[in-house]
């Protein structure tokens, strides 16, 4: 009984930090998306160049809607505000990138592999 009690306590007293691990998921995603989103608007006729040599369609088009999902993260994600409605095209981004960039280097992130962007697309199942 005393054990009972002592669980009920305890599991009371967590609840009050059950919002911290999405929290820090959406801060780690949100960090993780601004260099890659201020490259892309930093250099946007470049990526479109980019994504058109590596065969994605209407590359330009792509390159804008990629660099404004993320950039709309990086405000978003933050604030706790449309998390699941912006996970959902960051996803699709992330499989784009692992399929057209890092699946051809492997899994570790540090030779470019689809570590990382797996790892993203997890944290933003999550959320």
């Amino acid at each position: 009984m005393k054990c009972t009690k002592v669980y009920t306590n305890a599991t009371q007293k967590l609840a009050g930090f059950k919002d911290l691990p999405p929290l820090f998921f959406r801060l780690i995603l949100a960090y993780g998306f601004y260099g890659p989103a201020m490259m892309k608007w930093g250099n946007i006729n470049g990526i479109a160049d980019w994504f058109g040599s590596m065969g994605i369609p209407f590359p330009t088009l792509n390159a804008y809607m990629a660099a404004s999902t993320e950039m709309a993260a990086v405000i978003l994600l933050p604030l706790g505000l449309a998390t699941r409605i912006i996970s959902i095209p960051l996803m699709v981004t992330m499989v784009v990138a692992i399929i057209t960039v890092h699946f051809g280097n492997g899994f570790e992130a540090g030779n470019n592999g689809f570590e990382i962007p797996l790892y993203y697309m997890l944290m933003l199942f999550a959320l």
